[in-house]
């Protein structure tokens, strides 16, 4: 890769700034970030679970609609007396990280914060808000476009079946599609730092430009719950728009652009 692990400059690199720690320091500082989020996850778990039918009925939302849309019953069903209680464990869970997940990935932060230097700590906060807005907006995307979509392809590609739709799998498929669209929209995030410790650059990234298309067409053809081109589409636009804004992100941040940056300002 063109530019790869390029060296900052001194006052960067200033040895002082960084606080060192001993492998042991760093496994007793993992268990106290672990611990602490563990606590935060358990708190929202216990507070969302009195909210767990309001939170599936916004789940199973995508589905009533394609249902009725299509006259059929608008219904799911379980296989297994025990489902529906495994069922409200699992979405309370899963609601209760995202409502802790500003404190989670604080925690976060501040594990691997003593690993980077002084001037790179400022990002602490950028890092949060941007990490938390960009996998809601992935979130969101996948619940009001892509889910919906799908879900209308398949529904009425099978209508003159009767539909017997359980619980459990209607859940695995919208976890993976919403999970997986919050995680997509993560991308500049995971450019950031790799851009940060010059691993990548906007000029690596644009010259293989053509490659990384098809790479999010192969990853959207997996992805997409449906065999249609125009399902594909709906996965593969975004990741393109973010592959763009992410070549934005690591020409702002590569330690070549952060030089060039400071030679012109001490001019």
């Amino acid at each position: 890769m063109p530019e790869a692990l390029a060296e900052a400059p001194s006052e960067e690199r200033d040895p002082e700034s960084m606080p060192t720690m001993g492998f042991l320091d760093h496994l007793e500082e993992l268990r106290r970030r672990i611990i602490y989020s563990v606590i935060a996850v358990a708190v929202g778990f216990f507070a969302c679970w009195g909210y767990r039918e309001q939170i599936y009925a916004v789940m199973q939302k995508p589905i009533m609609d394609a249902l009725r849309t299509n006259g059929m019953a608008e219904k799911l069903v379980y296989l297994n007396p025990t489902e529906p209680f495994n069922l409200y464990l699992k979405v309370a869970a899963l609601a209760g990280l995202f409502l802790t997940s500003p404190f989670v990935l604080y925690q976060v932060w501040m594990f691997i914060s003593p690993g980077l230097y002084r001037n790179e700590k400022r990002y602490a906060v950028p890092f949060m808000v941007s990490t938390i807005l960009l996998f809601s907006a992935g979130g969101y995307f996948g619940y009001r476009i892509v889910y919906p979509a799908a879900l209308k392809f398949l529904i009425e590609f099978s209508k003159q079946f009767q539909p017997m739709i359980t619980i459990k799998e209607y859940t695995d498929l919208f976890l993976a599609i919403i999970l997986g669209m919050g995680l997509i929209f993560e991308m500049p995030i995971l450019v950031f730092f790799l851009a940060l410790m010059g691993i990548v650059s906007a000029g690596w990234m644009w010259k293989n430009f053509r490659y990384s298309i098809l790479v999010i067409f192969i990853i959207a053809a997996i992805v997409t719950p449906t065999t249609d081109i125009l399902n594909m589409c709906i996965f593969a636009a975004p990741m393109i728009a973010l592959y763009l804004a992410s070549i934005g992100v690591a020409w702002a941040v590569h330690p070549k652009t952060r030089r060039a940056r400071r030679e012109k300002n001490a001019q």
